[in-house]
């Protein structure tokens, strides 16, 4: 058995792209569109598994973006995708500047929690030992849930 993806449904495949690429920076490896079933399908990989999931096709995120409208509620209930980040404090600061919010701040210098436009939330784990804490860090609140 291995992993090969986890599913997320979108509602705006333009905006989740720009969040998953632009803004965490994931890179694009591969997109289906089947007109018959009227969706899109973009699969993602994070850059420290890009090669090996252009190879393998695995491990990936599946961003799946429905044409006809329809609603997702709960991205809460779907639990949460994570990403190992070789600089949890630098990782978060980039995304701050880019206007994510950061739901759970890293207070402990190991982990960090955001949500996706679509309510999805995503962990940020430090690779290996957790950094020293540090300011403004450990002094953030959280902000909303995560």
């Amino acid at each position: 058995m291995r992993y090969l993806h986890t599913m997320v449904r979108v509602n705006n495949l333009e905006e989740s792209l720009e969040f998953y690429c632009g803004k965490l920076g994931l890179s694009e490896i591969r997109r289906m569109e089947s007109e018959a079933g009227r969706f899109t399908l973009v699969y993602l990989a994070a850059p420290g598994d890009a090669a090996r999931a252009g190879e393998n096709d695995a491990p990936l995120l599946e961003l799946t973006y429905n044409w006809d409208p329809e609603t997702y509620g709960g991205g809460r209930n779907f639990g949460h995708l994570a990403f190992e980040v070789d600089d949890i404090y630098a990782v978060c600061q980039r995304l701050l500047e880019q206007g994510v919010t950061i739901n759970r701040p890293p207070r402990d210098g190991w982990m960090a929690f955001i949500r996706s436009p679509d309510q999805i939330s995503i962990e940020l784990l430090q690779k290996g030992a957790p950094l020293p804490v540090r300011e403004p860090w450990a002094s953030m609140v959280n902000t909303g849930v995560w």
